[in-house]
């Protein structure tokens, strides 16, 4: 049976549009006024934003740090994803040191398969880099993987600079983009140290230990190694003004350099960690939260369209029993915070509804953008015949309060509970399939791999 939503407010980043789509198995048929088929199942959409699935660029599930683990996993982490309008994620498979990327990709596709209710892909996250590693990434671009992640921090996933200047030149061969995860490691470890050889063991030496600087100087240098190497980069999160500053330099000077940042960074600040007792450990995750100058600089990077994605970074640790292991030392608390369910509605919300950007650019920050620098357009990330059927009914009129007890994530706190909110996802379509219905989950698990190409934007 095909599917028809009638009346509906189309969102697309070039303009939006009263129309009829039209859903034959998994794919849209059709997009036009007035659609009739005498055996269409009819949604009505009147009065609602229809926008394409949105597409999370940046999720941890199932994350094993080494001495805890996330508490979303594949199942729990995609369920609230989807009820809140995400139709697609991007994980980062890890290679352990130690192990090719096979085997890391193979034991991230052990943990999704069969239990995700989004379609999901792979970015590769390389702890290692050698010549074998380096053959690997032909096998990698047969299995749909072409864009890859190195960390400048963490003492067991960072890689050297060479190493990066190498990989980015690998990776020209197969059309592949490398995400950086910008922070001076050297100083980060230098500066913990500092703060607690001082007796600064609490939440509000986390900040204290990641200045701008540490962000900045990172995002500076891995621009350079990548003029040397003439290749397009992605950085991570984005976090500060002085960061933001120096991608917008490197583009004045002709450089491809592509920005993502998320909902922590643009509604909360630093402050945070000043809260009474350990409350603070809530927001430890890393880059840090920052200042309310950096808040609004990216905010206005977004609106002027420098910016090209949000993505949520969602890493979730309990605060009981999995946060409090860094109760007498900061730099124990596992860095990370849920987000995955919350972003389309805060974007929504404090976005368009805040006057801050329009709904055709929340639809190219969470849709689009993503689907066009991951090779998945336009397949994924558009209300376009011949893609995916990954729509979304937006309620505009909606309107509610996050907070613990009513999201769908599997972690015992949320950093933005007590947040207002309006709009929501109301009705749900994966590849033509009915999976959220007035807002409630009525079909999980099936999401499927997404084999991806080779950057091309």
């Amino acid at each position: 049976m095909s599917i028809i939503i009638k009346g509906g407010t189309l969102v697309t980043p070039r303009g939006s549009y009263i129309s009829d789509i039209k859903i034959e198995g998994e794919i849209i048929a059709c997009i036009g006024e007035n659609l009739e088929s005498s055996n269409a199942q009819i949604i009505d959409a009147g009065g609602s934003l229809v926008f394409p699935g949105f597409i999370d660029s940046h999720t941890h599930l199932d994350l094993d740090t080494g001495f805890t683990r996330t508490t979303d996993n594949f199942q729990t982490g995609t369920a609230a994803a989807i009820v809140g309008g995400t139709t697609t994620i991007l994980d980062f498979a890890t290679q352990n040191r130690g192990e090719s990327l096979s085997e890391g990709l193979n034991n991230w596709h052990k943990l999704a398969k069969g239990i995700s209710s989004c379609d999901y892909g792979f970015h590769m996250a390389i702890t290692e880099w050698n010549e074998q590693v380096k053959k690997e990434l032909e096998t990698m671009k047969e299995e749909g993987i072409t864009s890859y992640k190195a960390y400048m921090a963490y003492d067991s996933l960072r890689i050297n600079d060479g190493e990066i200047y190498d990989i980015l030149k690998a990776l020209k061969k197969y059309n592949g983009i490398l995400g950086v995860h910008c922070e001076n490691g050297d100083l980060v470890n230098t500066m913990i140290r500092e703060q607690l050889t001082q007796g600064n063991t609490s939440p509000k030496a986390h900040p204290l230990s990641r200045p701008n600087i540490v962000e900045a100087e990172a995002v500076s240098r891995f621009i350079d190694i990548a003029k040397l190497a003439e290749a397009p980069i992605y950085i991570v999160h984005l976090s500060t003004k002085e960061g933001l500053e120096e991608a917008l330099r490197a583009r004045e000077r002709g450089q491809r350099v592509y920005l993502e940042t998320c909902p922590q960074y643009l509604l909360l600040e630093d402050s945070l960690y000043d809260l009474e007792g350990f409350e603070g450990a809530k927001y430890v995750l890393s880059p840090p939260l920052r200042k309310n100058d950096d808040r609004e600089s990216l905010w206005r990077a977004i609106s002027l369209g420098q910016i090209d994605i949000i993505g949520t970074d969602h890493c979730s640790f309990n605060f009981k029993g999995q946060k409090e292991l860094g109760l007498k030392d900061f730099s124990k608390i596992p860095n990370g915070i849920p987000g995955i369910e919350h972003r389309p509605v805060l974007m929504y919300t404090y976005g368009v509804m805040g006057g801050r950007i329009t709904s055709e650019q929340m639809c190219a920050l969470l849709s689009e953008n993503v689907a066009k620098l991951f090779s998945m357009y336009p397949k994924k990330g558009a209300l376009e015949v011949g893609s995916d059927a990954d729509i979304v009914i937006w309620d505009p009129k909606a309107n509610g309060i996050i907070s613990k007890e009513n999201q769908r994530q599997n972690v015992d706190y949320t950093p933005f509970e007590g947040f207002e909110t309006l709009g929501k996802a109301k009705e749900v379509f994966l590849r033509g399939i009915h999976v959220v219905k007035d807002g409630e989950l009525i079909k999980n698990n099936c999401g499927k791999f997404v084999k991806r190409g080779g950057h091309h934007v």
